[in-house]
């Protein structure tokens, strides 16, 4: 796994083996084609700059890195046109630390912009389960597979918001086939 930005980086990158960039932001058609030609995988975090953007003063960041969080920030919907485009398979991450955590499932809402309901679940189950090479056992509902469920409060593939907010809209949480929260009883 390597953390890349730019079409260079991330072509470097894929030409040394690297299964995994995180965030390219700045990726461009050729390069997307590559790692899908390459089976590679890109996990995007449009989320962590717009929070930095939002709580990045009040956390001490200086005026230029601010500035620099608006032109990664403004790249990162076109990088996912790019790269559904090229066919490039992009898992789900956000890269959010300490208080910042909260905002983690924006990330949803986000790509929601380009992408389809169905291609976000997708990303955080069946591509992040292939992307950690187990496949079979995670990011699917089937027999053997681990038991880790979410019972939502609405269609989060007419309203992908429902999965925001900490949960608010979960009426149950399985986790390794036990409840780890149960609003249905």
């Amino acid at each position: 796994m390597a953390h890349a930005y730019t079409a260079e980086a991330i072509e470097r990158c894929l030409r040394f083996g690297v299964r995994s960039i995180e965030h390219a932001n700045l990726i461009d058609a050729p390069t997307a084609a590559l790692a899908a030609e390459l089976d590679a995988f890109v996990v995007p975090t449009l989320v962590t700059y717009e929070s930095m953007t939002a709580f990045g003063q009040d956390q001490g960041l200086p005026k230029v890195s601010l500035d620099k969080l608006h032109i990664v920030a403004e790249a990162g919907l076109r990088s996912l046109e790019i790269m559904r485009a090229a066919g490039v398979r992009m898992g789900l991450g956000t890269d959010l630390l300490g208080d910042m955590h909260a905002h983690q499932s924006r990330e949803l809402s986000l790509r929601h912009e380009v992408l389809s309901s169905v291609e976000i679940l997708m990303s955080a189950t069946s591509v992040n389960a292939a992307l950690v090479q187990r496949e079979g056992e995670l990011g699917i509902v089937a027999a053997g597979a681990l038991a880790d469920l979410l019972v939502v409060d609405g269609d989060p593939i007419e309203n992908i918001n429902l999965l925001e907010h900490q949960g608010r809209h979960l009426d149950a949480i399985v986790k390794g086939g036990r409840f780890v929260k149960d609003r249905l009883a």
